[in-house]
């Protein structure tokens, strides 16, 4: 408890820095004290984080859906902007003293002037019009003065210029790469192909295909028109087998299950199978196990079955569930099983390979990473995983893991774009 506190702490902190540090860039250098911009742009400051702890919350906290739809959109949206605000504002934090410097350095702004010992013509006046009058005085045989240079950015300083102009690519930036993002998950995940050599795979097997799709994460954002883009997509494919590698769901059956729905219409020669993913123990895992076997999918709780085509295919429940008693059990799943056979393993996260290489398996199959999701995140999820997306070899084992068909928090993937990957199994007897 206290080291959840400790934790808690420092990221509200953390945010509480990076929002006084947005607020300092983008209203109090822009805008003047006590005007209206101010006031907005300091109340946003405010709500912005509100609504994006809220949107974090709610659902945890058993906020009736609607709600949770309610603040999803802006509180999660804020969040990826204020990553590429604030990664954008401290990138060009240099560039705000060199443009000043370049500014002062052109000087006064040049205009054409006569010469000194220049007199000017006198104009012809009435006596009555010239006298008291500037056009008089000149015509009485006054030199000229040359005219005083206007200042070279008229009606701003040099450094509410600059920061207007470097605030304002910093935010365009952010917002068109926040925008690119949002509009990749929308659209739906592209369909991608690998092959996978396995030794011990039979020959009649070679060429068998497997859809892998995970952390679809239905919720308040994403809902039944993008599994329906799932369903499409990977039926277009199709696939010998489905595999749905967990965090299909952020939320209950009660509000959830007519999104899942079309997820009944997969085709796949043998089938559709389901593990489950560390969200699915936020949302009730034991309800959403009963719900996709009545939609057709058949769960893998520590399981192993036959493929015909020749090779076990074998199910482990996720890390998560160890804190209500379940979790992985490799020894249920694998322990007593003919290892002169091919083993390929579904399992949500990549961080069971070590027990995957000790059971002989020869494909693990994982989600989990989205591959960052965000840039620079892809950093942070190797930290935490020993591989964050695609294929690598660790041993006599092949770990091949998606980057996910959806996204959580916000509905934004930027250098990570959503993947359903079709792996073809190769026999090396073929």
């Amino acid at each position: 408890m206290v080291v959840f506190l400790v934790v808690l702490v420092v990221i509200l902190a953390l945010l509480g820095a990076v929002h006084w540090y947005v607020w300092r860039r983008l209203v109090r250098d822009l805008t003047a004290p006590g005007g209206a911009a101010r006031r907005i742009g300091t109340g946003a400051a405010v709500l912005l984080p509100l609504l994006s702890v809220a949107a974090l919350v709610s659902g945890r906290a058993g906020a009736p859906f609607a709600v949770e739809q309610v603040l999803a959109w802006p509180g999660f949206l804020w969040l990826a902007v204020l990553l590429y605000v604030t990664l954008a504002l401290v990138v060009t934090e240099p560039l705000r003293p060199l443009l000043r410097r370049l500014l002062a350095r052109r000087g006064p702004v040049a205009v054409a002037e006569a010469p000194a010992n220049a007199v000017s013509v006198p104009a012809p006046v009435s006596a009555g019009a010239a006298e008291g009058t500037a056009e008089a005085r000149a015509a009485e045989g006054a030199v000229e003065a040359p005219a005083s240079a206007p200042d070279p950015v008229p009606d701003l300083s040099r450094r509410l210029f600059v920061n207007r102009i470097v605030s304002g690519t910093a935010v365009a930036v952010a917002v068109g790469t926040v925008g690119q993002g949002t509009y990749g998950v929308l659209r739906g995940p592209r369909l991608k192909r690998v092959t996978v050599p396995l030794a011990k795979l039979p020959r009649r097997a070679h060429g068998y295909r497997i859809a892998v799709v995970s952390d679809i994460h239905l919720g308040p954002i994403l809902g039944r028109a993008h599994t329906q883009r799932i369903v499409d997509t990977i039926n277009a494919a199709q696939p010998d087998l489905v595999a749905v590698v967990g965090d299909l769901v952020d939320g209950s059956v009660a509000d959830l299950g007519p999104a899942a729905e079309p997820l009944a219409h997969l085709k796949a020669r043998d089938g559709a199978f389901f593990v489950t993913g560390n969200h699915e123990y936020f949302s009730g895992a034991d309800a959403w196990v009963d719900h996709v076997r009545e939609l057709g999918l058949h769960p893998l709780r520590n399981a192993r079955v036959e493929i015909g085509a020749g090779f076990d295919l074998a199910g482990v429940d996720d890390v998560a569930g160890e804190r209500e008693g379940q979790g992985p059990d490799f020894g249920r799943a694998l322990g007593d099983r003919d290892r002169s056979r091919t083993a390929v393993l579904l399992a949500h996260q990549p961080v069971v390979i070590d027990d995957a290489v000790r059971h002989g398996v020869d494909l693990q199959l994982s989600g989990h990473t989205h591959g960052g999701q965000l840039w620079p995140g892809n950093f942070i999820a190797e930290l935490a995983n020993p591989t964050v997306a695609g294929l690598e070899r660790y041993g006599d084992t092949q770990l091949y893991v998606s980057r996910g068909a959806g996204a959580w928090g916000p509905p934004v993937r930027v250098g990570a774009p959503s993947d359903i990957t079709v792996v073809e199994l190769a026999s090396r007897q073929a």
